[in-house]
């Protein structure tokens, strides 16, 4: 079967290619490699013994996605990544994120239901919650209004794939997830951004590496065990895996309904400080970090109730917050060799 995978050869779709390799599937990716480097295919490669298929396609075009899916008329599946996803730029610059997050779905999801069978996995995030009122968090708490244009560019996304459902031959599964972290076990593949990160553990280990002079933690006045933001951070390659699982879903019709929804995290909140505190015990290294004020379209703190995605797609998180850190600090020692 073969699968597109949009965003490819970034951070999470690189991992989720490696797992459905594994699985036997044939992949396509698709990526204008605007915040990804061509390099992750021959990583993905070197772990699977299979180079995937690449289209160099900016999801922008339309033009480009009529023509990418006139040339591949036998596909099973979309698991669609590709987007900006910087709540900090977002901020900064929204029509940036509405362009790239907006126009580029659109585009995929008005060729894929011209198919037949269309089964479309949709990387959604936990910020469509907003500042829950409670947490843990379950797939029923309300969608709160956007702290930023990221967060809403997810929230349009979900509306749009529920609206194309409705009418088409659509069958979408939505995965809301957490803080995705670490790297693959054999160091092929991690995270990999494009100039300053916008993420805490790249950071982190930048900082670590002597790259960056000192990390930045953006407040220590949250209401939380030790005043720092509180996230839950989940293993990349868990995610990936629980992509895999929600494609054979799909593919098998075992869905209950045209448009399901999944949360992907590990069910338990970190702050700041306690990431940075596993980081220094699993690398040996002290961190240079200071306190600064908070970052706008930050909320407080955010953690799954992952009760859902466990029972109904037999899927949970195997690795620990320490064992995320020290695959993304083997990672991160490994492209700086």
């Amino acid at each position: 079967m073969k699968i597109v995978v949009t965003g490819g050869l970034g951070f999470i779709g690189s991992h989720t290619v490696v797992e459905l390799q594994n699985e036997g599937f044939d992949v396509i990716i698709i990526d204008n490699l605007s915040n990804s480097s061509i390099e992750v295919l021959d990583g993905i490669e070197r772990i699977t013994g299979k180079k995937p298929i690449f289209e160099s396609i900016d999801l922008r075009e339309k033009a480009a996605v009529q023509n990418f899916f006139a040339t591949y008329t036998d596909i099973s599946g979309v698991i669609h990544f590709a987007a900006s996803k910087a709540v900090g730029e977002s901020v900064e610059n929204p029509l940036l994120y509405y362009e790239n997050n907006i126009s580029a779905l659109i585009y995929v999801l008005q060729e894929l239901t011209k198919l037949k069978s269309a089964n479309f996995i949709f990387s959604s995030s936990c910020t469509v919650y907003g500042q829950a009122e409670k947490m843990p968090i379950t797939e029923d708490a309300p969608i709160q209004t956007a702290m930023s244009p990221y967060g809403n560019t997810k929230q349009i996304g979900e509306e749009i794939i529920t609206d194309t459902s409705k009418v088409s031959a659509l069958n979408a599964i939505l995965l809301r997830y957490f803080n995705p972290i670490g790297a693959h076990k054999s160091a092929e593949i991690g995270e990999l951004p494009l100039g300053v990160p916008q993420n805490l553990v790249p950071f982190i280990t930048q900082t670590a590496m002597g790259l960056r002079k000192e990390l930045s933690v953006y407040g220590n006045d949250y209401p939380t065990t030790d005043g720092t933001a509180v996230r839950d951070y989940i293993h990349v390659v868990d995610l990936a895996k629980a992509h895999v699982i929600a494609l054979q879903r799909l593919l098998n019709k075992k869905n209950i309904d045209s448009v399901e929804t999944f949360n992907l995290g590990t069910g338990k909140g970190s702050s700041v400080l306690e990431v940075i505190q596993s980081f220094e015990k699993v690398s040996g290294q002290k961190l240079n970090y200071k306190i600064v004020g908070r970052r706008e379209g930050d909320i407080t703190e955010a953690y799954a109730n992952t009760d859902k995605a466990n029972r109904v797609l037999g899927w949970k998180a195997a690795s620990s917050l320490d064992d995320s850190l020290a695959s993304a600090w083997k990672w991160e020692k490994k492209i700086r060799s």
